[in-house]
């Protein structure tokens, strides 16, 4: 059987948060079921976090950023954990999405269609872990917005799929023996995957 080559990108800028446990925890499942894991901490990564020209010039990649996409095209599984903070990823993930997924290198535009393009990720899977404190009703109305910028508009829009996400909160309201309950469920999602 082959082994799965599993990226983690962390979202989350502070190390003391939940992210990060949750981080650890799905590596440690998928590792000790046999996995290769990389991880890819954006707060640990020396970039600026702004498309300077927009696209109508290419702002030159900082070698993490080189790094990072060399990461995503190894691996055969990508794992995103984020916090969701006013619908959205923090910005520092947004300018990370911004900076790194561009034409040309995990997608391709076709000359002449608004639709179709080279989908460069395909054949990779994708879970997003990420954590809120939104009621689930409210973040249903909302339309998820971040699941969705993230699901359909930036990682199945490069060719991943299956995508699948586990959202966990309210944190605020969580208990100790809760947030032990979801790290296990994490871990055994990580072991599961590999």
């Amino acid at each position: 059987m082959k082994r799965d080559r599993i990226v983690i990108l962390n979202g989350h800028p502070d190390r003391e948060s939940f992210c990060f446990a949750l981080h650890d925890a799905y590596k440690r499942g998928a590792l000790a079921s046999g996995a290769a894991v990389e991880d890819l901490v954006i707060r640990d990564l020396s970039f600026t976090p702004n498309l300077e020209y927009g696209y109508r010039q290419r702002t030159e990649l900082e070698p993490d950023l080189l790094r990072a996409q060399e990461l995503i095209r190894w691996a055969n599984h990508l794992v995103v954990i984020h916090p969701v903070w006013w619908g959205a990823v923090p910005a520092i993930m947004k300018g990370f999405l911004d900076r790194v997924f561009l034409p040309g290198f995990f997608f391709r535009k076709r000359p002449g269609s608004a639709y179709h393009r080279d989908k460069l990720l395909a054949g990779r899977s994708a879970r997003i872990i990420y954590t809120l404190d939104t009621p689930r009703l409210l973040w249903w109305l909302a339309g998820r917005p971040s699941w969705n910028a993230l699901k359909w508009v930036t990682l199945y829009y490069c060719g991943v799929a299956p995508i699948r996400g586990t959202a966990l909160g309210i944190m605020r309201l969580s208990t100790p023996e809760r947030r032990a309950r979801w790290l296990t469920k994490v871990e055994a999602l990580g072991a599961r995957r590999a």
